[in-house]
C-alpha cells in the first residue's frame, strides 16, 4: 500500500512539474517563470558596482533562496521522472543543473555566480506554460528548415568565400601598400567588411579602378545578404505545410513534439497509457 501511494505521489509530482495540462501544473510553471526572471534580475543588478556596494547582503541572500528552490525543483524532477537518467542528460536537465551549480561554486571560486544568467535559457519553457502550442510548433518548423537549408547555404558560402579571395587579391594588386592594402589577408579583410556592408572605413581604395571594384562589391553585398534569407524562407514554407501542433511530452525520454492523441513516443516507443 505504501509503495502504491509512493508511486501515485511520484506521478502526481511528474504531472505538476513536467506538464501544464492542469491548473496546478500551470501555476507551478508560472511560479517557476517568475522565480527565473527574478533570479536573473538579481544577478544582473548585482553586477552594477553602486548597487552591489549598497545591497550586497540582500543580493547574496536572495540568490541563495533562489538556488535552494531551484535545487529542490531539480531533485523533484529527478525523483518524479520514470527514467531519471533521461532527464538528467536531456537539454533541460543539463540547463537546470547548470543553473544551480554556480552559486555553490561561488563559495570556492569568487565571481562564478554571474554564470547564473544561464537560467534565462529555462524561459524556453514559457511556450509550454501558457499552452502556446504554435510557438513550440514554429520552433520545430524553424529547426527543420535550418537543417534542410544547411547544404545549400554551405555551397553558397563557398562561392562567396571564393569571390572574397579573388577580389581581395585583386585589390592588393590594384591598390598596394600605399593605400593600406599591405597584404592579401588585409585585402581579404577589407573585402569581407565591404561585402557585409559593415564598412569600418579603416581602409579605403584610392585609385579609380579600386573604387570601381569597391562599388561592385558594395552592390553585390545587398544581394548576398538576401540569398541565405531566401533559401531559409523557401524551406520554411515547405516545412510549415506539414507542421502540426505537437505539445505532448514523453515521460520516458522527455522528447517533445507528439500529437495530443498519440499513444506511443516517436523517439523511444514508450506507451503513454502505461504512465497514468
Amino acid at each position: 500500500m505504501a509503495v502504491a501511494n509512493k508511486e501515485s505521489l511520484r506521478k502526481r509530482i511528474y504531472k505538476i512539474i513536467f506538464e501544464a495540462e492542469t491548473p496546478l501544473g500551470k501555476a507551478f510553471d508560472i511560479s517557476l517563470l517568475v522565480l527565473i526572471l527574478s533570479s536573473v534580475t538579481v544577478v544582473t543588478l548585482e553586477s552594477v558596482v553602486e548597487l552591489r556596494r549598497n545591497y550586497l547582503t540582500l543580493f547574496i541572500a536572495l540568490e541563495w533562496i533562489f538556488t535552494i528552490i531551484f535545487t529542490i525543483e531539480y531533485f523533484l524532477r529527478i525523483y518524479s521522472s520514470p527514467k531519471p537518467s533521461k532527464y538528467i542528460f536531456s537539454f533541460f536537465g543539463i540547463v537546470d543543473l547548470l543553473s544551480i551549480i554556480p552559486t555553490y561554486l561561488s563559495l570556492i571560486i569568487l565571481g562564478s555566480q554571474y554564470f547564473l544568467v544561464i537560467r534565462v535559457l529555462r524561459l524556453l519553457r514559457v511556450a509550454r506554460i501558457f499552452k502556446l502550442t504554435r510557438f513550440i510548433n514554429e520552433g520545430q518548423v524553424l529547426s527543420k528548415a535550418l537543417r534542410a537549408s544547411v547544404t545549400k547555404i554551405m555551397v553558397f558560402l563557398g562561392v562567396v568565400l571564393t569571390v572574397i579571395v579573388i577580389v581581395g587579391s585583386a585589390m592588393y594588386i590594384i591598390e598596394g601598400a600605399k593605400s593600406g592594402f599591405t597584404s592579401i589577408p588585409i585585402s581579404i579583410y577589407w573585402t569581407i567588411v565591404t561585402l557585409t556592408t559593415v564598412g569600418y572605413g579603416d581602409i579605403a581604395p584610392q585609385t579609380p579602378l579600386g573604387q570601381i571594384l569597391a562599388s561592385f562589391i558594395m552592390i553585390m553585398g545587398y544581394g548576398i545578404i538576401a540569398v541565405p534569407t531566401g533559401i531559409v524562407s523557401v524551406e520554411l514554407a515547405k516545412t510549415e505545410r506539414d507542421a502540426l501542433a505537437l505539445t505532448k511530452v514523453c515521460p520516458n525520454c522527455h522528447k517533445e513534439g507528439h500529437l495530443p492523441e498519440a499513444s506511443y513516443c516517436f523517439n523511444c516507443g514508450y506507451h503513454f497509457k502505461s504512465f497514468k
